[in-house]
């Protein structure tokens, strides 16, 4: 396998003392996997720091075999992670995409909506600016994978945080039942973070 593509960093786990085993999603491959060696250092921790635009060169003898990945940065987020709210929304939608989607298939919606989604949060740090795309995204990715809502939450940019807050509650209730079981559910705590913080924010 070789690719060469744009990616959204999801998440970061330790291989080793230096290395790194990296999650990313593609538009042309969707969540994809890769292996950086020297992840760990001082020069590629903050470009390895998720929600980050980065160009990716993942290579490997075989499809199945896990990639080595050489990555370097278009875009930082970084400086979001300095606003509380808008840190605890980008800590989840990241672990979630990372968690709940198959590797290398492609989303080329969730891709775009992602982009979007971060893109909001780094427009108006403000939970008032991105809220109502959160919901929006959360309901996309249930609907990819198949769990779509009967009744999606009917929110526009002039919602008021009573609307916004129940769509999160529906959301919430079919993520954590359809797609963040088992060992993934770890990944819900981020969620619930995120909900708490907006709940004191708007009371």
């Amino acid at each position: 396998m070789h690719l060469r593509a744009t990616a959204i960093v999801l998440a970061v786990r330790q291989h080793g003392e230096h290395n790194a085993v990296v999650r990313c999603l593609t538009r042309e491959a969707g969540l994809i996997a890769g292996y950086v060696r020297g992840g760990r250092s001082r020069a590629l921790r903050p470009v390895l720091q998720p929600a980050n635009q980065v160009l990716g060169e993942w290579r490997s003898r075989t499809d199945d075999q896990l990639a080595s990945l050489t990555i370097e940065l278009i875009h930082s987020r970084a400086p979001l992670y300095a606003e509380p709210l808008a840190a605890a929304c980008l800590e989840w939608v990241t672990a979630l995409t990372a968690v709940a989607l198959p590797e290398q298939q492609p989303y080329p919606h969730l891709h775009a909506a992602l982009d979007a989604m971060i893109g909001a949060v780094e427009a108006a740090p403000a939970a008032r600016g991105w809220a109502v795309a959160l919901v929006r995204y959360e309901d996309l990715l249930l609907a990819e994978l198949g769990y779509a809502l009967a009744a999606a939450p009917a929110l526009d940019s002039g919602s008021a945080w009573p609307a916004i807050l129940a769509g999160l509650a529906q959301t919430g209730r079919a993520i954590e039942t359809h797609l963040l079981t088992d060992r993934r559910a770890e990944a819900l705590a981020a969620r619930s973070r995120l909900v708490d913080r907006l709940k004191r924010a708007v009371t």
